[in-house]
């Protein structure tokens, strides 16, 4: 996994129905490996993203800026493991991701070199609670993560959200390095659907909030879970 941590790369995401999920693994299995841990091939993730008080991130998202970015504190629950990560998407469509690990008398300084944002100006605003399967391809040019079980849980407004059937698959890899998996999602007829976890989960548990751009996303995903 070392090999393979790929902090600046290109992101390609797909949603699909749990009920899918098998045939995409029985298609994958000739062709990559899976991570485990102590056992265990399903990881535990908690995560808690930070925002503005006026949501600056997620609106820079739902206006199309090209360059955004998003600040999380990121559990890896059975690694035991916390970090603070930055993620910064620029023009180019490549995602570059930084973090530093907790507790860490750091913080302050981190977020002031590494992104637009003061740490004083934000505050938790969506906890995002999921199980992960990660893949590796055999060259170790491609790592895949698929998310399971969603649960979205908004401190501020105190809404939750679940999707139970929704899985989202990212492929995560250094440039267009060929992947498998992509002949994989075409062959089940399944496209490439840009999804900000974070974006979605504050749509569905923000009362008000500003999400025209994001209906037809979660239209997609409502209808994904209901077939």
């Amino acid at each position: 996994m070392e090999s393979v941590k790929l902090m600046n790369r290109i992101d390609t995401k797909y949603a699909v129905s749990m009920a899918v999920l098998p045939s995409i693994l029985m298609a994958a299995q000739a062709d990559y490996m899976v991570q485990e841990i102590d056992g265990k091939r399903i990881a535990t993730y908690d995560t808690m993203y930070y925002d503005t008080d006026t949501l600056d991130m997620y609106l820079r998202h739902h206006d199309r800026q090209l360059v955004r970015q998003k600040i999380r504190v990121r559990q890896y629950v059975d690694s035991n493991l916390t970090f603070l990560e930055i993620k910064r998407k620029n023009n180019k469509g490549r995602t570059k991701k930084k973090r530093i690990t907790l507790p860490s008398d750091e913080i302050e300084s981190f977020v002031a070199s590494k992104s637009r944002y003061v740490w004083s100006e934000l505050s938790p605003r969506l906890r995002t609670l999921f199980h992960r399967i990660t893949l590796v391809n055999k060259a170790k040019t491609e790592r895949l993560t698929i998310d399971m079980d969603l649960v979205w849980d908004n401190v501020v407004s105190g809404e939750k959200m679940t999707f139970e059937d929704l899985v989202i698959i990212e492929i995560k890899r250094d440039g267009n390095v060929p992947s498998k998996m992509t002949h994989i999602m075409l062959d089940h007829r399944i496209h490439p659907l840009k999804i900000s976890k974070y974006c979605i989960g504050t749509a569905l548990t923000t009362p008000g909030i500003k999400k025209n751009r994001f209906k037809c996303k979660i239209r997609k995903i409502e209808k994904l879970c209901q077939n």
